[in-house]
C-alpha cells in the first residue's frame, strides 16, 4: 500500500512540474523553471523512496533531493525579489 501512495504523490509532483513548465514557457520567468527543476527532484526522491522502500528518510542520501528542492525554490524567490527591487 505504501508503495502505491508513493506512486500517486510522484505522479503529482510530475503534474506539478509539467504545469509549472507550461507556465514557464509562456512567460519565460525564471522562477517557473526553478519550481519545474525542484519538483521533479521531489519527484525522484519520492520514487527512490518507493522503489528502495527507505523506512528512515532523514538519515539516507536520499533525503539531500528534497533539501536541494526546497534550495532551488529559495533560490528562485530570492532572485525573484532581489531583481525586482534593483530593477
Amino acid at each position: 500500500m505504501i508503495e502505491f501512495f508513493s506512486g500517486a504523490v510522484t505522479a503529482g509532483y510530475l503534474v506539478a512540474a509539467g504545469f509549472f513548465f507550461h507556465f514557464f514557457r509562456k512567460t519565460r520567468d525564471r522562477l517557473f523553471i526553478a519550481f519545474t527543476v525542484a519538483f521533479l527532484l521531489f519527484a525522484l526522491n519520492q520514487a527512490l523512496v518507493g522503489l528502495f522502500g527507505v523506512t528512515t528518510e532523514p538519515q539516507s542520501l536520499v533525503y539531500v533531493l528534497r533539501v536541494l528542492g526546497f534550495v532551488v525554490i529559495l533560490a528562485a524567490i530570492l532572485d525573484k525579489n532581489l531583481l525586482r527591487r534593483s530593477g
